[in-house]
């Protein structure tokens, strides 16, 4: 008897596996994408004063590449090395990253969001904060997958 509800509880198990993966596909996201809509909220929480800083660097030619290997030494581990998410940090060239002004993106590296896991960079000088926002926007959005 025992094996029995055992095996009926496993089948129950697998279709309900089944069916989620089957509604995830249908709806064209991963499990972790429709969860993490909620990481980009952060950005919403920039006062207006600091979301209407303008970058001081975005006419330097320079700025991309030094953000670039600052990207590289303090955010690729958490965000991926080419920006589109890791196992720790979202994706930056998700659309609400990349339409975020450079001062909202400056806030939030210099503030961090702590309880998620991304630390406060204010120890980074404030023009290494404006470079690795010239990177980040440099980025653009994720190309889309072709729909079939």
């Amino acid at each position: 008897m025992r094996l029995a509800i055992s095996g009926r509880v496993l089948s129950y198990a697998i279709a309900l596996l089944v069916a989620a993966r089957g509604a995830i596909a249908q709806s064209g996201k991963t499990s972790s994408e429709s969860h993490d809509a909620s990481v980009y909220a952060e950005l919403a929480k920039a006062p207006p004063k600091a979301s209407a800083r303008r970058n001081p660097l975005e006419s330097d030619p320079d700025a991309v590449a030094a953000g670039a290997k600052l990207f590289e030494l303090h955010c690729a581990e958490c965000h991926g090395a080419s920006a589109d998410g890791g196992k720790k940090g979202p994706s930056l060239r998700a659309e609400q990253v990349q339409e975020a002004t450079p001062g909202t993106l400056f806030w939030l590296i210099t503030n961090g969001v702590v309880r998620r896991g991304m630390p406060v960079w204010s120890r980074l000088p404030e023009p290494q904060r404006w470079q690795v926002v010239s990177y980040i926007k440099s980025l653009g959005p994720s190309p889309k997958p072709p729909t079939p």
